[in-house]
């Protein structure tokens, strides 16, 4: 099939060369133009248009989709169906008419759960056992156009948003290049979504990261993974913050004894903190304006002791 693809981060490019693999024809790629990275302002491509630009592959970057320029370049190329993933900006009704087979896009939930701009990282909060890629007909609503079709992925025990997301991206490739032969065959049956079932994961922010230690240690530990990478979860300690970056719940007798945030016990390769349910043991943090380290590692420069509260 002739194919539009739009999308920007590397969860995006993955789906993009498992469409070039398949042998589709992509006639043009849509991306987000390009940003200035760190203090010299360097400007970077996406992953989406440095993989477009391997294949040879006409690259759009259009500050606003919407605009008249926009939609009148992306007329030029022929398309039968568009592909989006992750794009970062909204369509209109007049590009979502463009192609005859209309827009899909891969959303990286089991719809209609978690519609929005974060599934993954609310699926890890929320403790889902599951989650999944939806293939659905694109609509003017976010994420509410019919299923075409899904395949399920488990959440593992130690998943972070950055892991899953890699093996959500690879899932997702898999689940376009399957749904757009069926659809050539005329084989998809749209499915509306049930609107009782659906809940939204809104856009993360930096402050969503903050860790209270008044929550269950389960809580705590599903936050630090679904902050992974970013914005990450985060404390203070003397008065200054402090990142944790792999930690596990742990059953301890003494739990309830200390109030949350206490250090109960440290050891040469963590250091266990109360929660308001159970205890949290820390195995990897970084203090601000160090680098990311192991307890081992970073009690040799810093003393945490027991007594001592995090985020007071």
């Amino acid at each position: 099939m002739k194919i539009v693809f739009m999308g920007t981060p590397d969860y995006a490019a993955t789906a993009l060369e498992a469409l070039i693999r398949s042998g589709h024809e992509v006639t043009a790629a849509v991306t987000q133009p390009d940003k200035p990275k760190g203090r010299s302002g360097e400007l970077v491509p996406s992953p989406v248009k440095l993989c477009a630009a391997g294949h040879g592959i006409p690259v759009l970057q259009p500050g606003r989709i919407k605009s008249p320029e926009a939609i009148e370049e992306l007329r030029g190329y022929e398309a039968e169906v568009y592909v989006v993933a992750a794009f970062g900006q909204i369509l209109s009704q007049e590009i979502l008419d463009m192609p005859p087979l209309g827009c899909l896009n891969i959303h990286a939930s089991l719809l209609p759960g978690y519609r929005g701009a974060s599934p993954i990282q609310h699926a890890i909060l929320n403790g889902e056992p599951e989650t999944g890629i939806t293939i659905m007909q694109m609509d003017a609503g976010i994420d509410t156009g019919d299923i075409l079709y899904q395949k399920t992925l488990a959440i593992g025990a130690e998943d972070t948003s950055e892991t899953l997301t890699r093996r959500l991206a690879v899932l997702g490739g898999e689940a376009v290049t399957e749904a757009l032969a069926l659809l050539e065959q005329g084989k998809l049956t749209p499915k509306r979504q049930r609107e009782e079932m659906s809940s939204y994961a809104p856009l993360i922010r930096k402050e969503m990261g903050r860790i209270d230690f008044g929550d269950s240690a389960e809580s705590i530990h599903r936050k630090i993974r679904a902050m992974t990478p970013w914005p990450s979860a985060y404390t203070s300690y003397g008065g200054r913050q402090l990142k944790i970056w792999n930690a596990a719940p742990v059953s301890l007798e003494n739990a309830s004894e200390g109030v949350p945030g206490e250090i109960l016990e440290t050891d040469k390769d963590s250091v266990t903190v109360a929660a308001g349910e159970g205890a949290l043991r820390i195995y990897e943090l970084q203090l601000e304006g160090k680098k990311r380290m192991t307890v081992h590692d970073f009690l040799l420069g810093v003393k945490l002791r027991r007594g001592d509260v995090l985020g007071k």
